[in-house]
């Protein structure tokens, strides 16, 4: 029995050597395919004209499509003095093209020469919305929204006669807490920044990490609903943050005015401003009173809030107060 088993186990061992033999011939195995080349995980922006000085542009960015609106005041020029870089950031919900519609910054530029890029967020996962990573309500976000503007900042400096020592930041809502998030964690690149309707996480507040005396201005409606004046689990109370920025700069003078009720309707609201800053920057809280989670412009509000924005910003420099 052993004696078959071991004829038995050596027909098989023949057999089995002569298929993987090929039947004696002798033949170049083919390569394996090659694979198809991976896309690229960034691109550069692609833009288009979309409607007077105004480019539509795609990029890709960390395997994330990412879409901008650039704003191109008339007066720039490729040979004429380097012109500042302006961020207009949307709200949660929100869209790029709504926010470069009502906040009014094109005429500014235009008056003022200076480029505005208006970028547009991605969506949050979890709730299928546009919006900025910045902690609080978007912990789930895996987006890396300071790597993009930051991406930005370089393609702009390298593509166009940008100030980089002038590069400011705001926006509404979503778009002024990624604002005060992008000058604690991109602060070698951003001079000075205003959120409207925004405030800070507290992911933001617990991690803040600016590099220089960092030029601030908070505009706030009293009776906002959204982004609460005092507070709530997501947001900072916009005093808080005010006097973090306060110490940081290391201000020791506040005078507080009042805003002139120039539409009438009985309400205006106040002005606290913090001066004698370090780098002579400073800090400077807008309340309107009876105003909600808009952005203010006039009739409606007592203010225009990107004459007030440009007006601030405009003053500084990754120095401080610009002394002209």
């Amino acid at each position: 029995m052993r004696n078959f088993f071991r004829g038995f186990c050596l027909v098989i061992s023949v057999i089995v050597l002569a298929s993987c033999g090929g039947g004696g011939g002798s033949s170049t195995p083919e390569p394996p395919p090659t694979p198809p080349p991976t896309p690229p995980t960034s691109t550069p922006p692609d833009c288009a004209l979309s409607a007077q000085n105004t480019y539509y542009c795609t990029m890709t960015r960390k395997g994330l499509s990412r879409e901008l609106y650039i704003y191109i005041p008339n007066s720039y020029s490729e040979n004429g003095d380097p012109v500042p870089l302006l961020f207009s950031l949307h709200g949660y919900t929100s869209r790029a093209i709504w926010n470069l519609g009502y906040t009014g910054f094109r005429t500014i530029a235009d008056e003022e020469g200076f480029i505005v890029i208006y970028p547009q967020g991605s969506i949050l996962p979890s709730t299928g919305q546009t919006h900025w990573n910045v902690g609080g309500w978007t912990t789930s976000s895996t987006t890396d929204d300071v790597d993009f503007i930051e991406s930005l900042i370089d393609w702009t400096g390298a593509n166009f006669n940008i100030n980089l020592d002038r590069v400011y930041s705001t926006g509404m809502s979503n778009g002024g807490f990624m604002s005060y998030h992008l000058v604690c964690n991109l602060s070698s690149k951003v001079a000075a920044i205003a959120s409207v309707t925004g405030s800070m996480t507290p992911q933001t507040y617990n991690s803040c990490n600016p590099i220089h005396p960092t030029p601030i201005l908070q505009i706030h409606g009293l009776d906002d609903g959204v982004v609460p004046y005092y507070g709530n689990s997501v947001s900072r109370p916009i005093p808080e943050v005010i006097e973090y920025w306060k110490n940081y700069n290391d201000c020791s003078i506040m005078a507080i005015g009042d805003l002139i009720d120039s539409n009438g309707d009985g309400y205006a609201g106040s002005v606290e401003i913090h001066e004698e800053c370090l780098n002579d920057v400073s800090v400077q809280s807008w309340v309107l009173s009876n105003f909600g989670h808009t952005w203010p412009s006039m009739p409606e509000a007592d203010i225009h809030a990107a004459s007030v924005i440009w007006n601030f910003v405009k003053q500084y420099d990754m120095n401080g107060l610009i002394n002209e």
